[in-house]
This record gives structure tokens, C-alpha cells and sequence, in this order.
């Protein structure tokens, strides 16, 4: 089994492919389409509140014949954060869950969980504490919320949930720990919650297969022209699974996007079907 997960930054600047950046986007997404993997998620679509538009939806089709399409945009603004997940097989069942957190978070369209027979897929866009950490506590908030959201479905099925989780989680995780120590996605306070999501039974995949390999990054800032050049990078997005299906992960990697910064995909495979 083949899954895919990016937080893409717009569906609509991949669709439009305007820009150079646009351009990268929309060749990174035909790449993923040839993948061809059993599941697809996508985090911060940034779609208006009313979801794909047709243009939008049929790039979608085009690219992803014969999957089926879930879509939680964000109610609370438009054009903001937002999930979809994409799967070739037709779930039992399709959860855009509310889990009772702090502000508008319940409303950004965060996540989306997925039912099948033998475990759950889920997909998560983990709020970003903000300049100068300003939803720092609004964040703890959240993270202790999806730990018991995550975990209540862990005692039904198994789980494999993905996103952009917005925190590096241990210093090997990032370029530079000692600069980053006090910059949203890499707190003492961010990173202890990740290590409590752990420890309720569940496992970083890639860290797992790559116990003590430096310089494996997800994102690199936009805002420097070098930092992909100098891979000078992020590890914040994740495939986590439970504990009791840890020994079936075959692959846990990072998708190569060439020159785009920003996120880059992930991939797991796992043994479950």
C-alpha cells in the first residue's frame, strides 16, 4: 500500500500554473498522479469555503481518474488552510471532525479522517504558532485535542495519519536547533506535546527506519533564495502510525521537488492490504 501526503500551499496556484513557482507546483502534482498511490492527502489547499471550483475539480479528475475526492475547506476564512484527501479505494465511512478546539481551529478545515476495513487513514494541518508565538497556547491546545482525537480512534483500528504537524521534533530534525530554539515549530513546549503523541502509541516512521540520519527535511522557507540550495531545511511533516502496525511500514521518504521550496511530499509504504 502506497500512500502520499503535502501540504501543497494552493490547489488553485497548482491549477492556474502561472507563475514559475505555480509551474513546480503542477509538475510535483503530475509526478505524484503517475505514483499512482492508494491514498492522497493534501493539506492547505487553501480553497474558497464552497470547496473545488469546476476548473479546479476537473484539473483533479484529469490527474486522479477514478479516486474519490474529499474536500474540508476552511468555513471560518476563506481561502485559508484547509485538507483533501484523495483514495482509490471507496472508505466505509468519511469524518471531517471537530475536536473541540480553542478559536476558529475547528472551522479551518484541519482534518480529515478516512475509514476502512482493518484501520483508518487520517489527514492533519497542525495550526502554526504564529509570529512572535503568538498562538503558542492556542496550539497546546490543539495538540493535546488531536492526541485524544487520534488516539480514540487508535482503540477502534489501527491508524496512519499524515500532515504538515508544524513542529521539528528533535534537534536532528532541522538545520539549525540553536538559532530556532525560540521560533514557532521547534519550542520546548511544541516539541514535548509531539513526544506525548508519541507516547500514546504511536510512531514516527521515518525516524524510525532513519534512527541517527542528519538532513532528512520536508521544507525549506521561501523566504530564503538558498535554503534549499543549502539544504538548510525542516522535518514537520509526517506519516506516524499506531504502535501495532509500526512492524508493516516498508518505506517512510521525502519526495524530491527539485528547486521548488516550501513542503515537499511524503511517502509511506506499509503492508496492510
Amino acid at each position: 500500500m502506497k500512500l502520499i501526503s503535502w501540504n501543497i500551499d494552493s490547489i488553485n496556484a497548482a491549477v492556474e500554473h502561472k507563475s514559475a513557482r505555480g509551474e513546480m507546483t503542477w509538475s510535483v502534482l503530475n509526478n505524484i498522479a503517475e505514483a499512482t498511490p492508494d491514498v492522497f492527502a493534501i493539506q492547505e489547499t487553501k480553497l474558497k469555503a464552497t470547496g473545488l471550483t469546476k476548473k479546479q475539480a476537473n484539473a483533479i479528475a484529469e490527474l486522479f481518474p477514478d479516486y474519490h475526492v474529499f474536500v474540508n475547506p476552511s468555513l471560518a476564512r476563506s481561502g485559508y488552510s484547509g485538507t483533501m484527501v484523495l483514495s482509490r479505494q471507496e472508505p466505509l465511512s468519511v469524518d471531517f471532525p471537530k475536536i473541540d478546539a480553542p478559536g476558529d481551529m475547528d472551522m479551518e478545515g484541519r482534518v480529515i479522517t478516512l475509514e476502512f476495513a482493518n484501520f483508518y487513514v487520517s489527514t492533519v494541518y497542525t495550526p502554526n504558532s504564529g509570529s512572535e508565538l503568538a498562538r503558542l497556547d492556542d496550539r497546546g491546545l490543539w495538540d493535546d485535542q488531536y492526541r485524544r482525537y487520534i488516539s480514540s480512534l487508535d482503540q477502534k483500528k489501527p491508524v496512519i495519519f499524515s500532515g504538515d504537524m508544524n513542529v521539528a521534533h528533535e534537534e536532528i530534525d532541522l538545520k539549525n536547533p540553536k538559532t530556532n530554539h525560540h521560533s514557532a515549530g521547534f519550542t520546548d513546549q511544541e516539541r514535548e506535546k509531539f513526544t506525548t503523541l508519541l507516547g500514546a502509541g504511536f510512531t514516527d516512521t521515518l525516524r524510525t527506519l532513519n534512527p541517527d540520519v542528519p538532513s532528512i527535511y520536508t521544507w525549506w522557507a521561501q523566504i530564503s533564495k538558498t535554503s534549499k540550495i543549502n539544504n538548510s531545511g525542516w522535518r514537520i511533516d509526517y506519516y506516524l502510525v499506531s504502535n501495532r502496525i509500526a512492524d508493516k511500514v516498508t518505506q517512510s521518504t521525502v519526495l524530491d521537488t527539485g528547486k521548488r521550496q516550501d513542503h515537499a511530499p511524503i511517502q509511506l509504504g506499509i503492508d496492510l492490504l
